[in-house]
């Protein structure tokens, strides 16, 4: 261990990667276009919908595949359906490529399959919130000229594996809705048979809302209440649980209990939000539905990235 540099004292952990031969050929495979096409796929659509117009000819798992590329390297829809024809042809399969305005239509009201593999032992999930801009200046031109009224920006909202590392859910909103009030459908959208053991955030999630959706699932919550907070008198699960930890921070002290609870775990939601933000700070699509569906495709990006390979990190002693 070695001092901090911030002159804190305290010593800084330093990490040693144990897998990394694998781990480096994932990261080199991240960069292969045949990741996101396999002759597997189920590509053209054998039922109809039951409504009326024209039968759909391409599923959604394939409207998925031509707009992975498109926002893993951040194509328009033209671009991306020509990536996808070369790469079709080159793989020699005889599948027809969806033209981009049936990709601009079925963008708004498609079924994005994210990748996620189920564990036996119970999850340990942290949550974490953040923004991605939609329309607005620069960073150069707001430090230049300052900002005006056209800023819009989308919360996005995951809930993160602390040891998979993968996107278990996501949720897109605007940013009138607060923190606490998107946690319900955050955990509405993991299966039941899932077992939580524990979920950590950061005070922004000290919200009733959030305490009885956690304890509905069973799940111990681990988020720090607010300086000065005061015991709930209502009488629910949810409420105990904080009444406790709170009676906890100020016998233990908020440092200790930190440490105590596993509360710094949550940091590895703040490390998905950033690699979800190396995909672009900014949604290229207009209409609300479209953006879900492109959130929605980054989260699948990510979790494929996990599967190709993730560090296998230990303290160096």
């Amino acid at each position: 261990m070695v001092e901090d540099a911030t002159g804190s004292g305290r010593p800084r952990k330093r990490y040693r990667t144990r897998n990394w031969r694998e781990y480096d050929r994932g990261l080199i495979a991240r960069g292969e276009l045949t990741v996101w096409i396999s002759p597997d796929l189920a590509w053209r659509s054998a039922e109809g919908t039951g409504q009326r117009g024209r039968p759909q000819v391409v599923t959604d798992a394939a409207v998925q595949c031509v707009l992975t590329p498109k926002v893993r390297y951040r194509l328009r829809l033209r671009a991306a359906q020509g990536m996808t024809g070369s790469l079709i042809r080159l793989a020699g399969l005889d599948w027809s490529v969806p033209h981009y305005r049936t990709l601009s239509r079925r963008q708004r009201s498609l079924t994005v399959m994210i990748p996620y593999c189920r564990r036996g032992g119970p999850l340990h999930l942290v949550v974490d919130s953040s923004g991605l801009k939609v329309l607005g200046e620069g960073e150069w031109k707001v430090r230049k000229h300052g900002t005006n009224k056209r800023r819009v920006w989308r919360k996005v909202c995951l809930v993160i594996g602390a040891n998979s590392h993968e996107v278990g859910a996501v949720e897109v909103t605007d940013q009138r809705h607060g923190d606490g009030e998107i946690v319900p459908n955050l955990l509405a959208q993991l299966p039941k048979a899932e077992r939580i053991g524990a979920i950590s955030s950061d005070g922004a999630f000290d919200a009733r809302s959030v305490y009885e959706a956690s304890a509905a699932r069973e799940a111990a919550l681990v988020v720090p209440p607010r300086r000065n907070s005061k015991p709930w008198r209502t009488k629910t699960t949810g409420a105990a649980a904080r009444n406790e930890s709170l009676r906890a921070i100020r016998r233990l002290g908020r440092r200790l209990w930190k440490c105590w609870s596993g509360y710094h775990r949550r940091s590895l939601a703040e490390t998905a939000m950033s690699r979800l933000k190396c995909l672009g700070e900014r949604l290229s699509a207009r209409d609300p539905a479209r953006q879900v569906a492109e959130v929605q495709i980054r989260c699948a990006i990510l979790d494929t990235f996990n599967a190709l390979g993730i560090p296998d990190t230990v303290v160096r002693t």
